[in-house]
């Protein structure tokens, strides 16, 4: 069986009559990177929030950190779009429950949500291991100094940390990017979702997922790129991954 190559499908009008398939290509492009940039923000604080409390001296505080942690991480990403999805709806009272079902976008936010708790706990992991790896001079110093616990980690620990991890949460930026095609079973229309609508109307599947893939990885590459400008903007002396700028004639 020979397959039609035909990568002139791309500006052939798709099943909605308005957009060509390249179209839906770039609006479902755009679905993941704003699903992916508001999950992001819910792994980033929630994820700091866990690591810090998982290394404050306070037992039942890290105890709670740890079960966070091993209950996001541990369930699979698809299992948990599942729940958020099919079953909480169902578990809370039933005016809420309905108004859930009811809410426009309604895939959209839950993947954010389940997307965004599940990063958490690997972001939290990554915050927890730089804190620990900061001297432990350095808490004590600022705790001498006067200032209280939670300036101590918002003016001491913290800035380090963050410095120390980037390289790590650039990786998880990324995954975050790239499991949000999981959103498809869901029913959120993003890129993976659109590519294979298009190849289910136009038997196209190579040519589809063929451009799938090449955008997933210019967006890697621009991310990637940008994180690692960051990083070295933010590099701290002494520690790796730093720099010294170039000395002037």
């Amino acid at each position: 069986m020979n397959y039609h190559w035909n990568w002139d499908i791309f500006w052939e009008l798709s099943p909605d009559g308005v957009h060509t398939y390249f179209q839906t290509l770039m609006l479902g492009t755009a679905w993941t990177l704003i699903t992916a940039a508001c999950a992001w923000i819910i792994a980033f604080a929630s994820g700091s929030i866990v690591g810090v409390v998982r290394t404050t001296p306070y037992a039942i505080a890290v105890r709670l950190g740890d079960v966070y942690v091993e209950l996001f991480r541990n369930v699979p990403l698809l299992v948990q779009m599942f729940l958020w999805y099919f079953v909480f709806p169902e578990v809370v009272p039933h005016a809420f429950g309905t108004w859930l079902k009811q809410l426009p976008n309604g895939s959209f936010y839950t993947a954010v949500v389940a997307l965004g708790l599940y990063m958490s706990a690997r972001v939290a992991e990554q915050v927890r291991a730089g804190i620990l790896s900061l001297p432990r001079g350095q808490r004590q110093a600022a705790l001498a100094l006067g200032l209280t616990l939670p300036q101590t980690y918002a003016y001491v620990l913290l800035p380090m940390t963050y410095r120390i991890i980037m390289p790590p949460l650039t990786s998880e930026l990324l995954n975050t990017i790239k499991n949000s095609a999981v959103a498809l079973t869901i029913g959120l229309m993003e890129l993976t979702a659109r590519a294979r609508a298009m190849q289910e109307f136009s038997f196209q599947v190579f040519e589809a997922f063929t451009a799938a893939t090449i955008i997933y990885i210019i967006i890697n590459i621009v991310v990637t790129f940008a994180m690692r400008l960051l990083e070295r903007r933010i590099a701290a002396p002494g520690y790796l991954g730093f720099r010294a700028p170039a000395a002037g004639h």
